[in-house]
């Protein structure tokens, strides 16, 4: 009997609905507020895609729809269950998480980055994971401060 009259699962189906988790970083689960609710919120758009697609009636395809929420599911619940919120910082005197840092790069104009987690990290809208080159060199230094990240030097124009 052909496999289109049957109700097993094909190899190719199964590939598809059988994803490997997302990879969990190794460094500490560092959030701002902002960050726990966001991933608060990809946590619960992740459960209500799942109970979305347990409505799809043919099995394989429900399998298919469900894979991707599934999978993110398990990886926002243990984000959210790791997260570790760090308050803004208190002291505008030297770089640390959450700080709002401006520093421009040999004679390139000047760049501004806050620093948060690594799942609410965006270059393009202004901020960067904690766990970055750029970050990291940039912990703990002040205004004026130069340091190297790579073959290139910043220097600290202003913490917010």
């Amino acid at each position: 009997m052909s496999v289109a009259f049957t109700k097993e699962e094909s190899s190719e189906t199964a590939a598809e609905t059988l994803l490997p988790d997302r990879p969990i970083s190794l460094h500490p689960n560092l959030v701002t507020e902002a960050g726990l609710q966001q991933l608060q919120a990809e946590l619960q758009a992740a459960r209500a895609a799942y109970e979305a697609a347990r409505t799809i009636e043919d099995v394989n395809e429900r399998r298919r729809q469900q894979a991707v929420p599934l999978r993110d599911a398990r990886y926002f619940t243990e984000r959210v269950r790791t997260a570790q919120v760090i308050a803004d910082p208190s002291n505008p005197d030297a770089v640390a998480f959450g700080s709002t840092v401006t520093f421009t790069r040999d004679d390139a104009p000047p760049q501004t980055y806050r620093i948060v987690g690594e799942d609410e990290a965006d270059p393009k809208t202004g901020s960067i994971s904690f766990a970055s080159p750029v970050a990291r060199a940039l912990m703990g230094k002040a205004p004026g401060d130069v340091v190297e990240v790579g073959d290139r030097e910043l220097e600290i124009l202003s913490i917010a």
